[in-house]
């Protein structure tokens, strides 16, 4: 049997191997950024659907599934993460996420990275890179970048780094471009799912501004802040913010 985890590489494949296409035709913009939604929901949907029948999907493409309250097994899905950086020619940092939540915790799931080519999983996990020599970089959201953010590089000495997707930007951090995404100010479920697992498989920090955990398949879909980060600058990151609170 096809193990959770080849399942959810297998649907995140489907839809990158569709965005890649749309974004090789005539589309741009806004235009290209809604037929991406579509056609990843629809690939990663036949995935879940032929694989998993018994399970439920709570996407942000979809009408929220209220079964899922009650269900043993939810996919988490956004099917592109990053709309606007994917509709932005040459831009790299937009993503799929595809994450089962079962048993009351996030489990296995699959990142792919289309633009570059990648797709990170839960099993076997990224090995994160050695910390890199000089000023901590801080991956922040290039449209909104939040103060929090700002007062954790202000008390780090660190530098913030502006990317797109919130699944690129966690990923930075397994990847060795960043080590460490706050973000605070708006976000969903599916925003954080998929990465925040890999992020943990790969021994990261992974919370919420206070310093709680990250709940997933909630009542409420808005998960609104998370801090992902190296496991050495976890206290000086939630003291920092505690300190600009």
């Amino acid at each position: 049997m096809t193990s959770d985890v080849e399942v959810a590489a297998r649907a995140a494949r489907a839809a990158a191997a569709v965005l890649l296409e749309l974004r090789s035709g005539n589309l741009s913009g806004r235009a290209l950024g809604d037929a991406g939604d579509a056609a990843a929901q629809e690939a990663i949907l036949a995935v879940l659907t032929g694989e998993r029948p018994d399970d439920v999907v709570f996407s942000e493409e979809a009408v929220d599934d209220r079964r899922r309250l009650t269900a043993d097994r939810v996919w988490i899905v956004d099917p592109l993460d990053g709309t606007r950086e994917y509709g932005e020619p040459g831009r790299p940092d937009w993503a799929v996420h595809v994450a089962l939540w079962s048993a009351g915790e996030l489990g296995a799931a699959a990142v792919a990275l289309p633009a570059v080519g990648e797709v990170l999983v839960t099993d076997p996990a990224p090995a994160a890179p050695p910390a890199a020599a000089g000023r901590p970089r801080i991956a922040v959201s290039r449209t909104r970048p939040p103060a929090v953010a700002e007062a954790v590089a202000a008390a780090l000495d660190g530098d913030l780094v502006p990317l797109g997707s919130a699944g690129y930007k966690t990923l930075a951090v397994a990847r060795g471009e960043a080590d460490a995404y706050v973000h605070a100010g708006g976000m969903y479920q599916w925003d954080s799912a998929a990465p925040v697992a890999v992020a943990r498989a790969a021994g990261l920090t992974t919370c919420r501004l206070d310093g709680s955990p990250l709940v997933y398949n909630d009542r409420e879909p808005s998960l609104p802040d998370l801090v992902v980060c190296r496991p050495e600058l976890a206290d000086r990151i939630l003291a920092a913010i505690a300190g600009g609170a």
